[in-house]
């Protein structure tokens, strides 16, 4: 039988503390090389002072292993990632659109499982505790624009395309931003479940 995981609320000097072992469920979960992780650690450990940080663990026993993690902040102009999707959100579909969506939102950055515990609904349950409770509007994150488990995930909890095809600067694949009002939709019936 399957050890259930928990989930909790990591302190962002917690989140710092275990960032090797983060890294190592990012690099497993996104096929990512050895010499992407120590830019991609930075970038995670310059997020944690973003406005309103939150971070997610699920871990299992024996001795509180981490198996996945999700963490966003507040959006503000000033942050990279943010601009980027506003500019090309308004020029995509007008100034409007942009405020909308952005001006009031969670930014979701990273939401990650290793391989090994993936279709248990730990990515949901972390994904809920993440947002649960907070004051902005709107969640918005980026995944790869591909028809994937992560991409149907998002879809059944209320997110929507927000901008397909679109390449950050710097290259890399396409990515869709998707956007969704919070809280989050509830499962559906007919969706995947928790694990208990």
């Amino acid at each position: 039988m399957q050890t259930a995981a928990e989930v909790g609320e990591l302190a962002p000097s917690d989140f710092l503390a275990h960032l090797d072992s983060l890294l190592q469920i990012y690099a497993a979960a996104m096929g990512a090389r050895r010499e992407e992780l120590a830019a991609r650690g930075a970038i995670m450990e310059r997020h944690t002072r973003n406005p309103a940080f939150r971070a997610i663990a699920a871990t299992v026993e024996p001795q509180q292993h981490i198996v996945g993690f999700a963490y966003g902040f507040r959006g503000t102009s000033g942050q990279w990632w943010h601009d980027v999707v506003r500019d090309a959100l308004a020029n995509r579909a007008g100034q409007a659109a942009a405020r909308s969506w952005l001006s009031d939102a969670m930014e979701i950055a990273e939401v990650h499982v290793h391989p090994v515990y993936q279709a248990r609904g730990i990515g949901r349950r972390m994904l809920t505790a993440l947002t649960d409770g907070r004051l902005e509007r709107h969640a918005v994150l980026s995944t790869r624009d591909t028809e994937s488990p992560a991409r149907r995930l998002y879809r059944s909890m209320g997110f929507s395309d927000l901008l397909t095809g679109f390449l950050f600067p710097g290259g890399g694949p396409r990515y869709a931003v998707m956007g969704a009002a919070l809280p989050l939709a509830a499962p559906s019936p007919a969706g995947p479940r928790p694990s208990t």
